[in-house]
């Protein structure tokens, strides 16, 4: 994925990106947020878009939000602005593949349909794992990549038109379970149909 064919996508996108993608992805967003919100802490939320996440932490919950996109970044402080989420308490456009946070900066780290969007992903989940404390944990909904049916040919149709319709539906989920300091502790199928996976990482508390 192109980091230009990213900004271009998704500042074509993010006028209606909340009743479409949005829309679609909202229960895996959902999930991941209630999770989070069992033991509030500091939280980074990797690709924030139009801030759709933000009005769901609790209170207790001091959420930072990341995005490359400017015109989802203004949604999202729109949301901000309009609904006093006074837990937000930073939202800044970025490059996930270059964090500009110090190591071990957060308790968790939400990546919620953002890894088959960004290029160089195994970059990104490196960054992922330094800004993330010791005993921390990130969290992860996303479309992986099937390997029978016909969903899984559907995605092998539309994995060329990656650049132009923002996202890699091939999307291998070993691409971000690369990172030694990240162990799987929890991982499932969301509705609708198991199209996305619902993945809970640890990072190991010696490092």
């Amino acid at each position: 994925m192109d980091i230009k064919a990213v900004q271009t996508s998704y500042a074509r996108w993010a006028p209606v990106y909340d009743k479409t993608f949005g829309a679609i992805t909202n229960t895996g967003r959902r999930h991941a947020v209630e999770y989070i919100n069992r033991r509030p802490g500091k939280v980074l939320e990797v690709g924030v878009g139009t801030g759709l996440s933000l009005e769901h932490y609790t209170p207790e919950t001091r959420v930072t939000g990341i995005d490359f996109s400017e015109e989802m970044l203004q949604k999202a402080r729109d949301k901000v602005r309009d609904l006093s989420l006074n837990h937000v308490t930073e939202l800044r456009q970025m490059d996930a593949r270059t964090l500009d946070f110090p190591d071990n900066s957060f308790d968790k780290i939400a990546a919620m349909h953002v890894l088959s969007v960004v290029p160089e992903p195994e970059r990104v989940m490196a960054e992922i794992a330094r800004v993330c404390k010791p005993g921390g944990k990130v969290v992860i909904t996303n479309h992986f990549q099937r390997e029978r049916g016909v969903l899984a040919s559907l995605e092998r149709v539309f994995a060329p038109l990656a650049n132009t319709i923002g996202w890699h539906s091939d999307f291998e989920i070993g691409t971000i379970l690369q990172e030694d300091a990240l162990t799987v502790e929890e991982q499932k199928p969301l509705p609708p149909l198991g199209m996305m996976t619902f993945l809970v990482l640890r990072k190991s508390a010696v490092v």
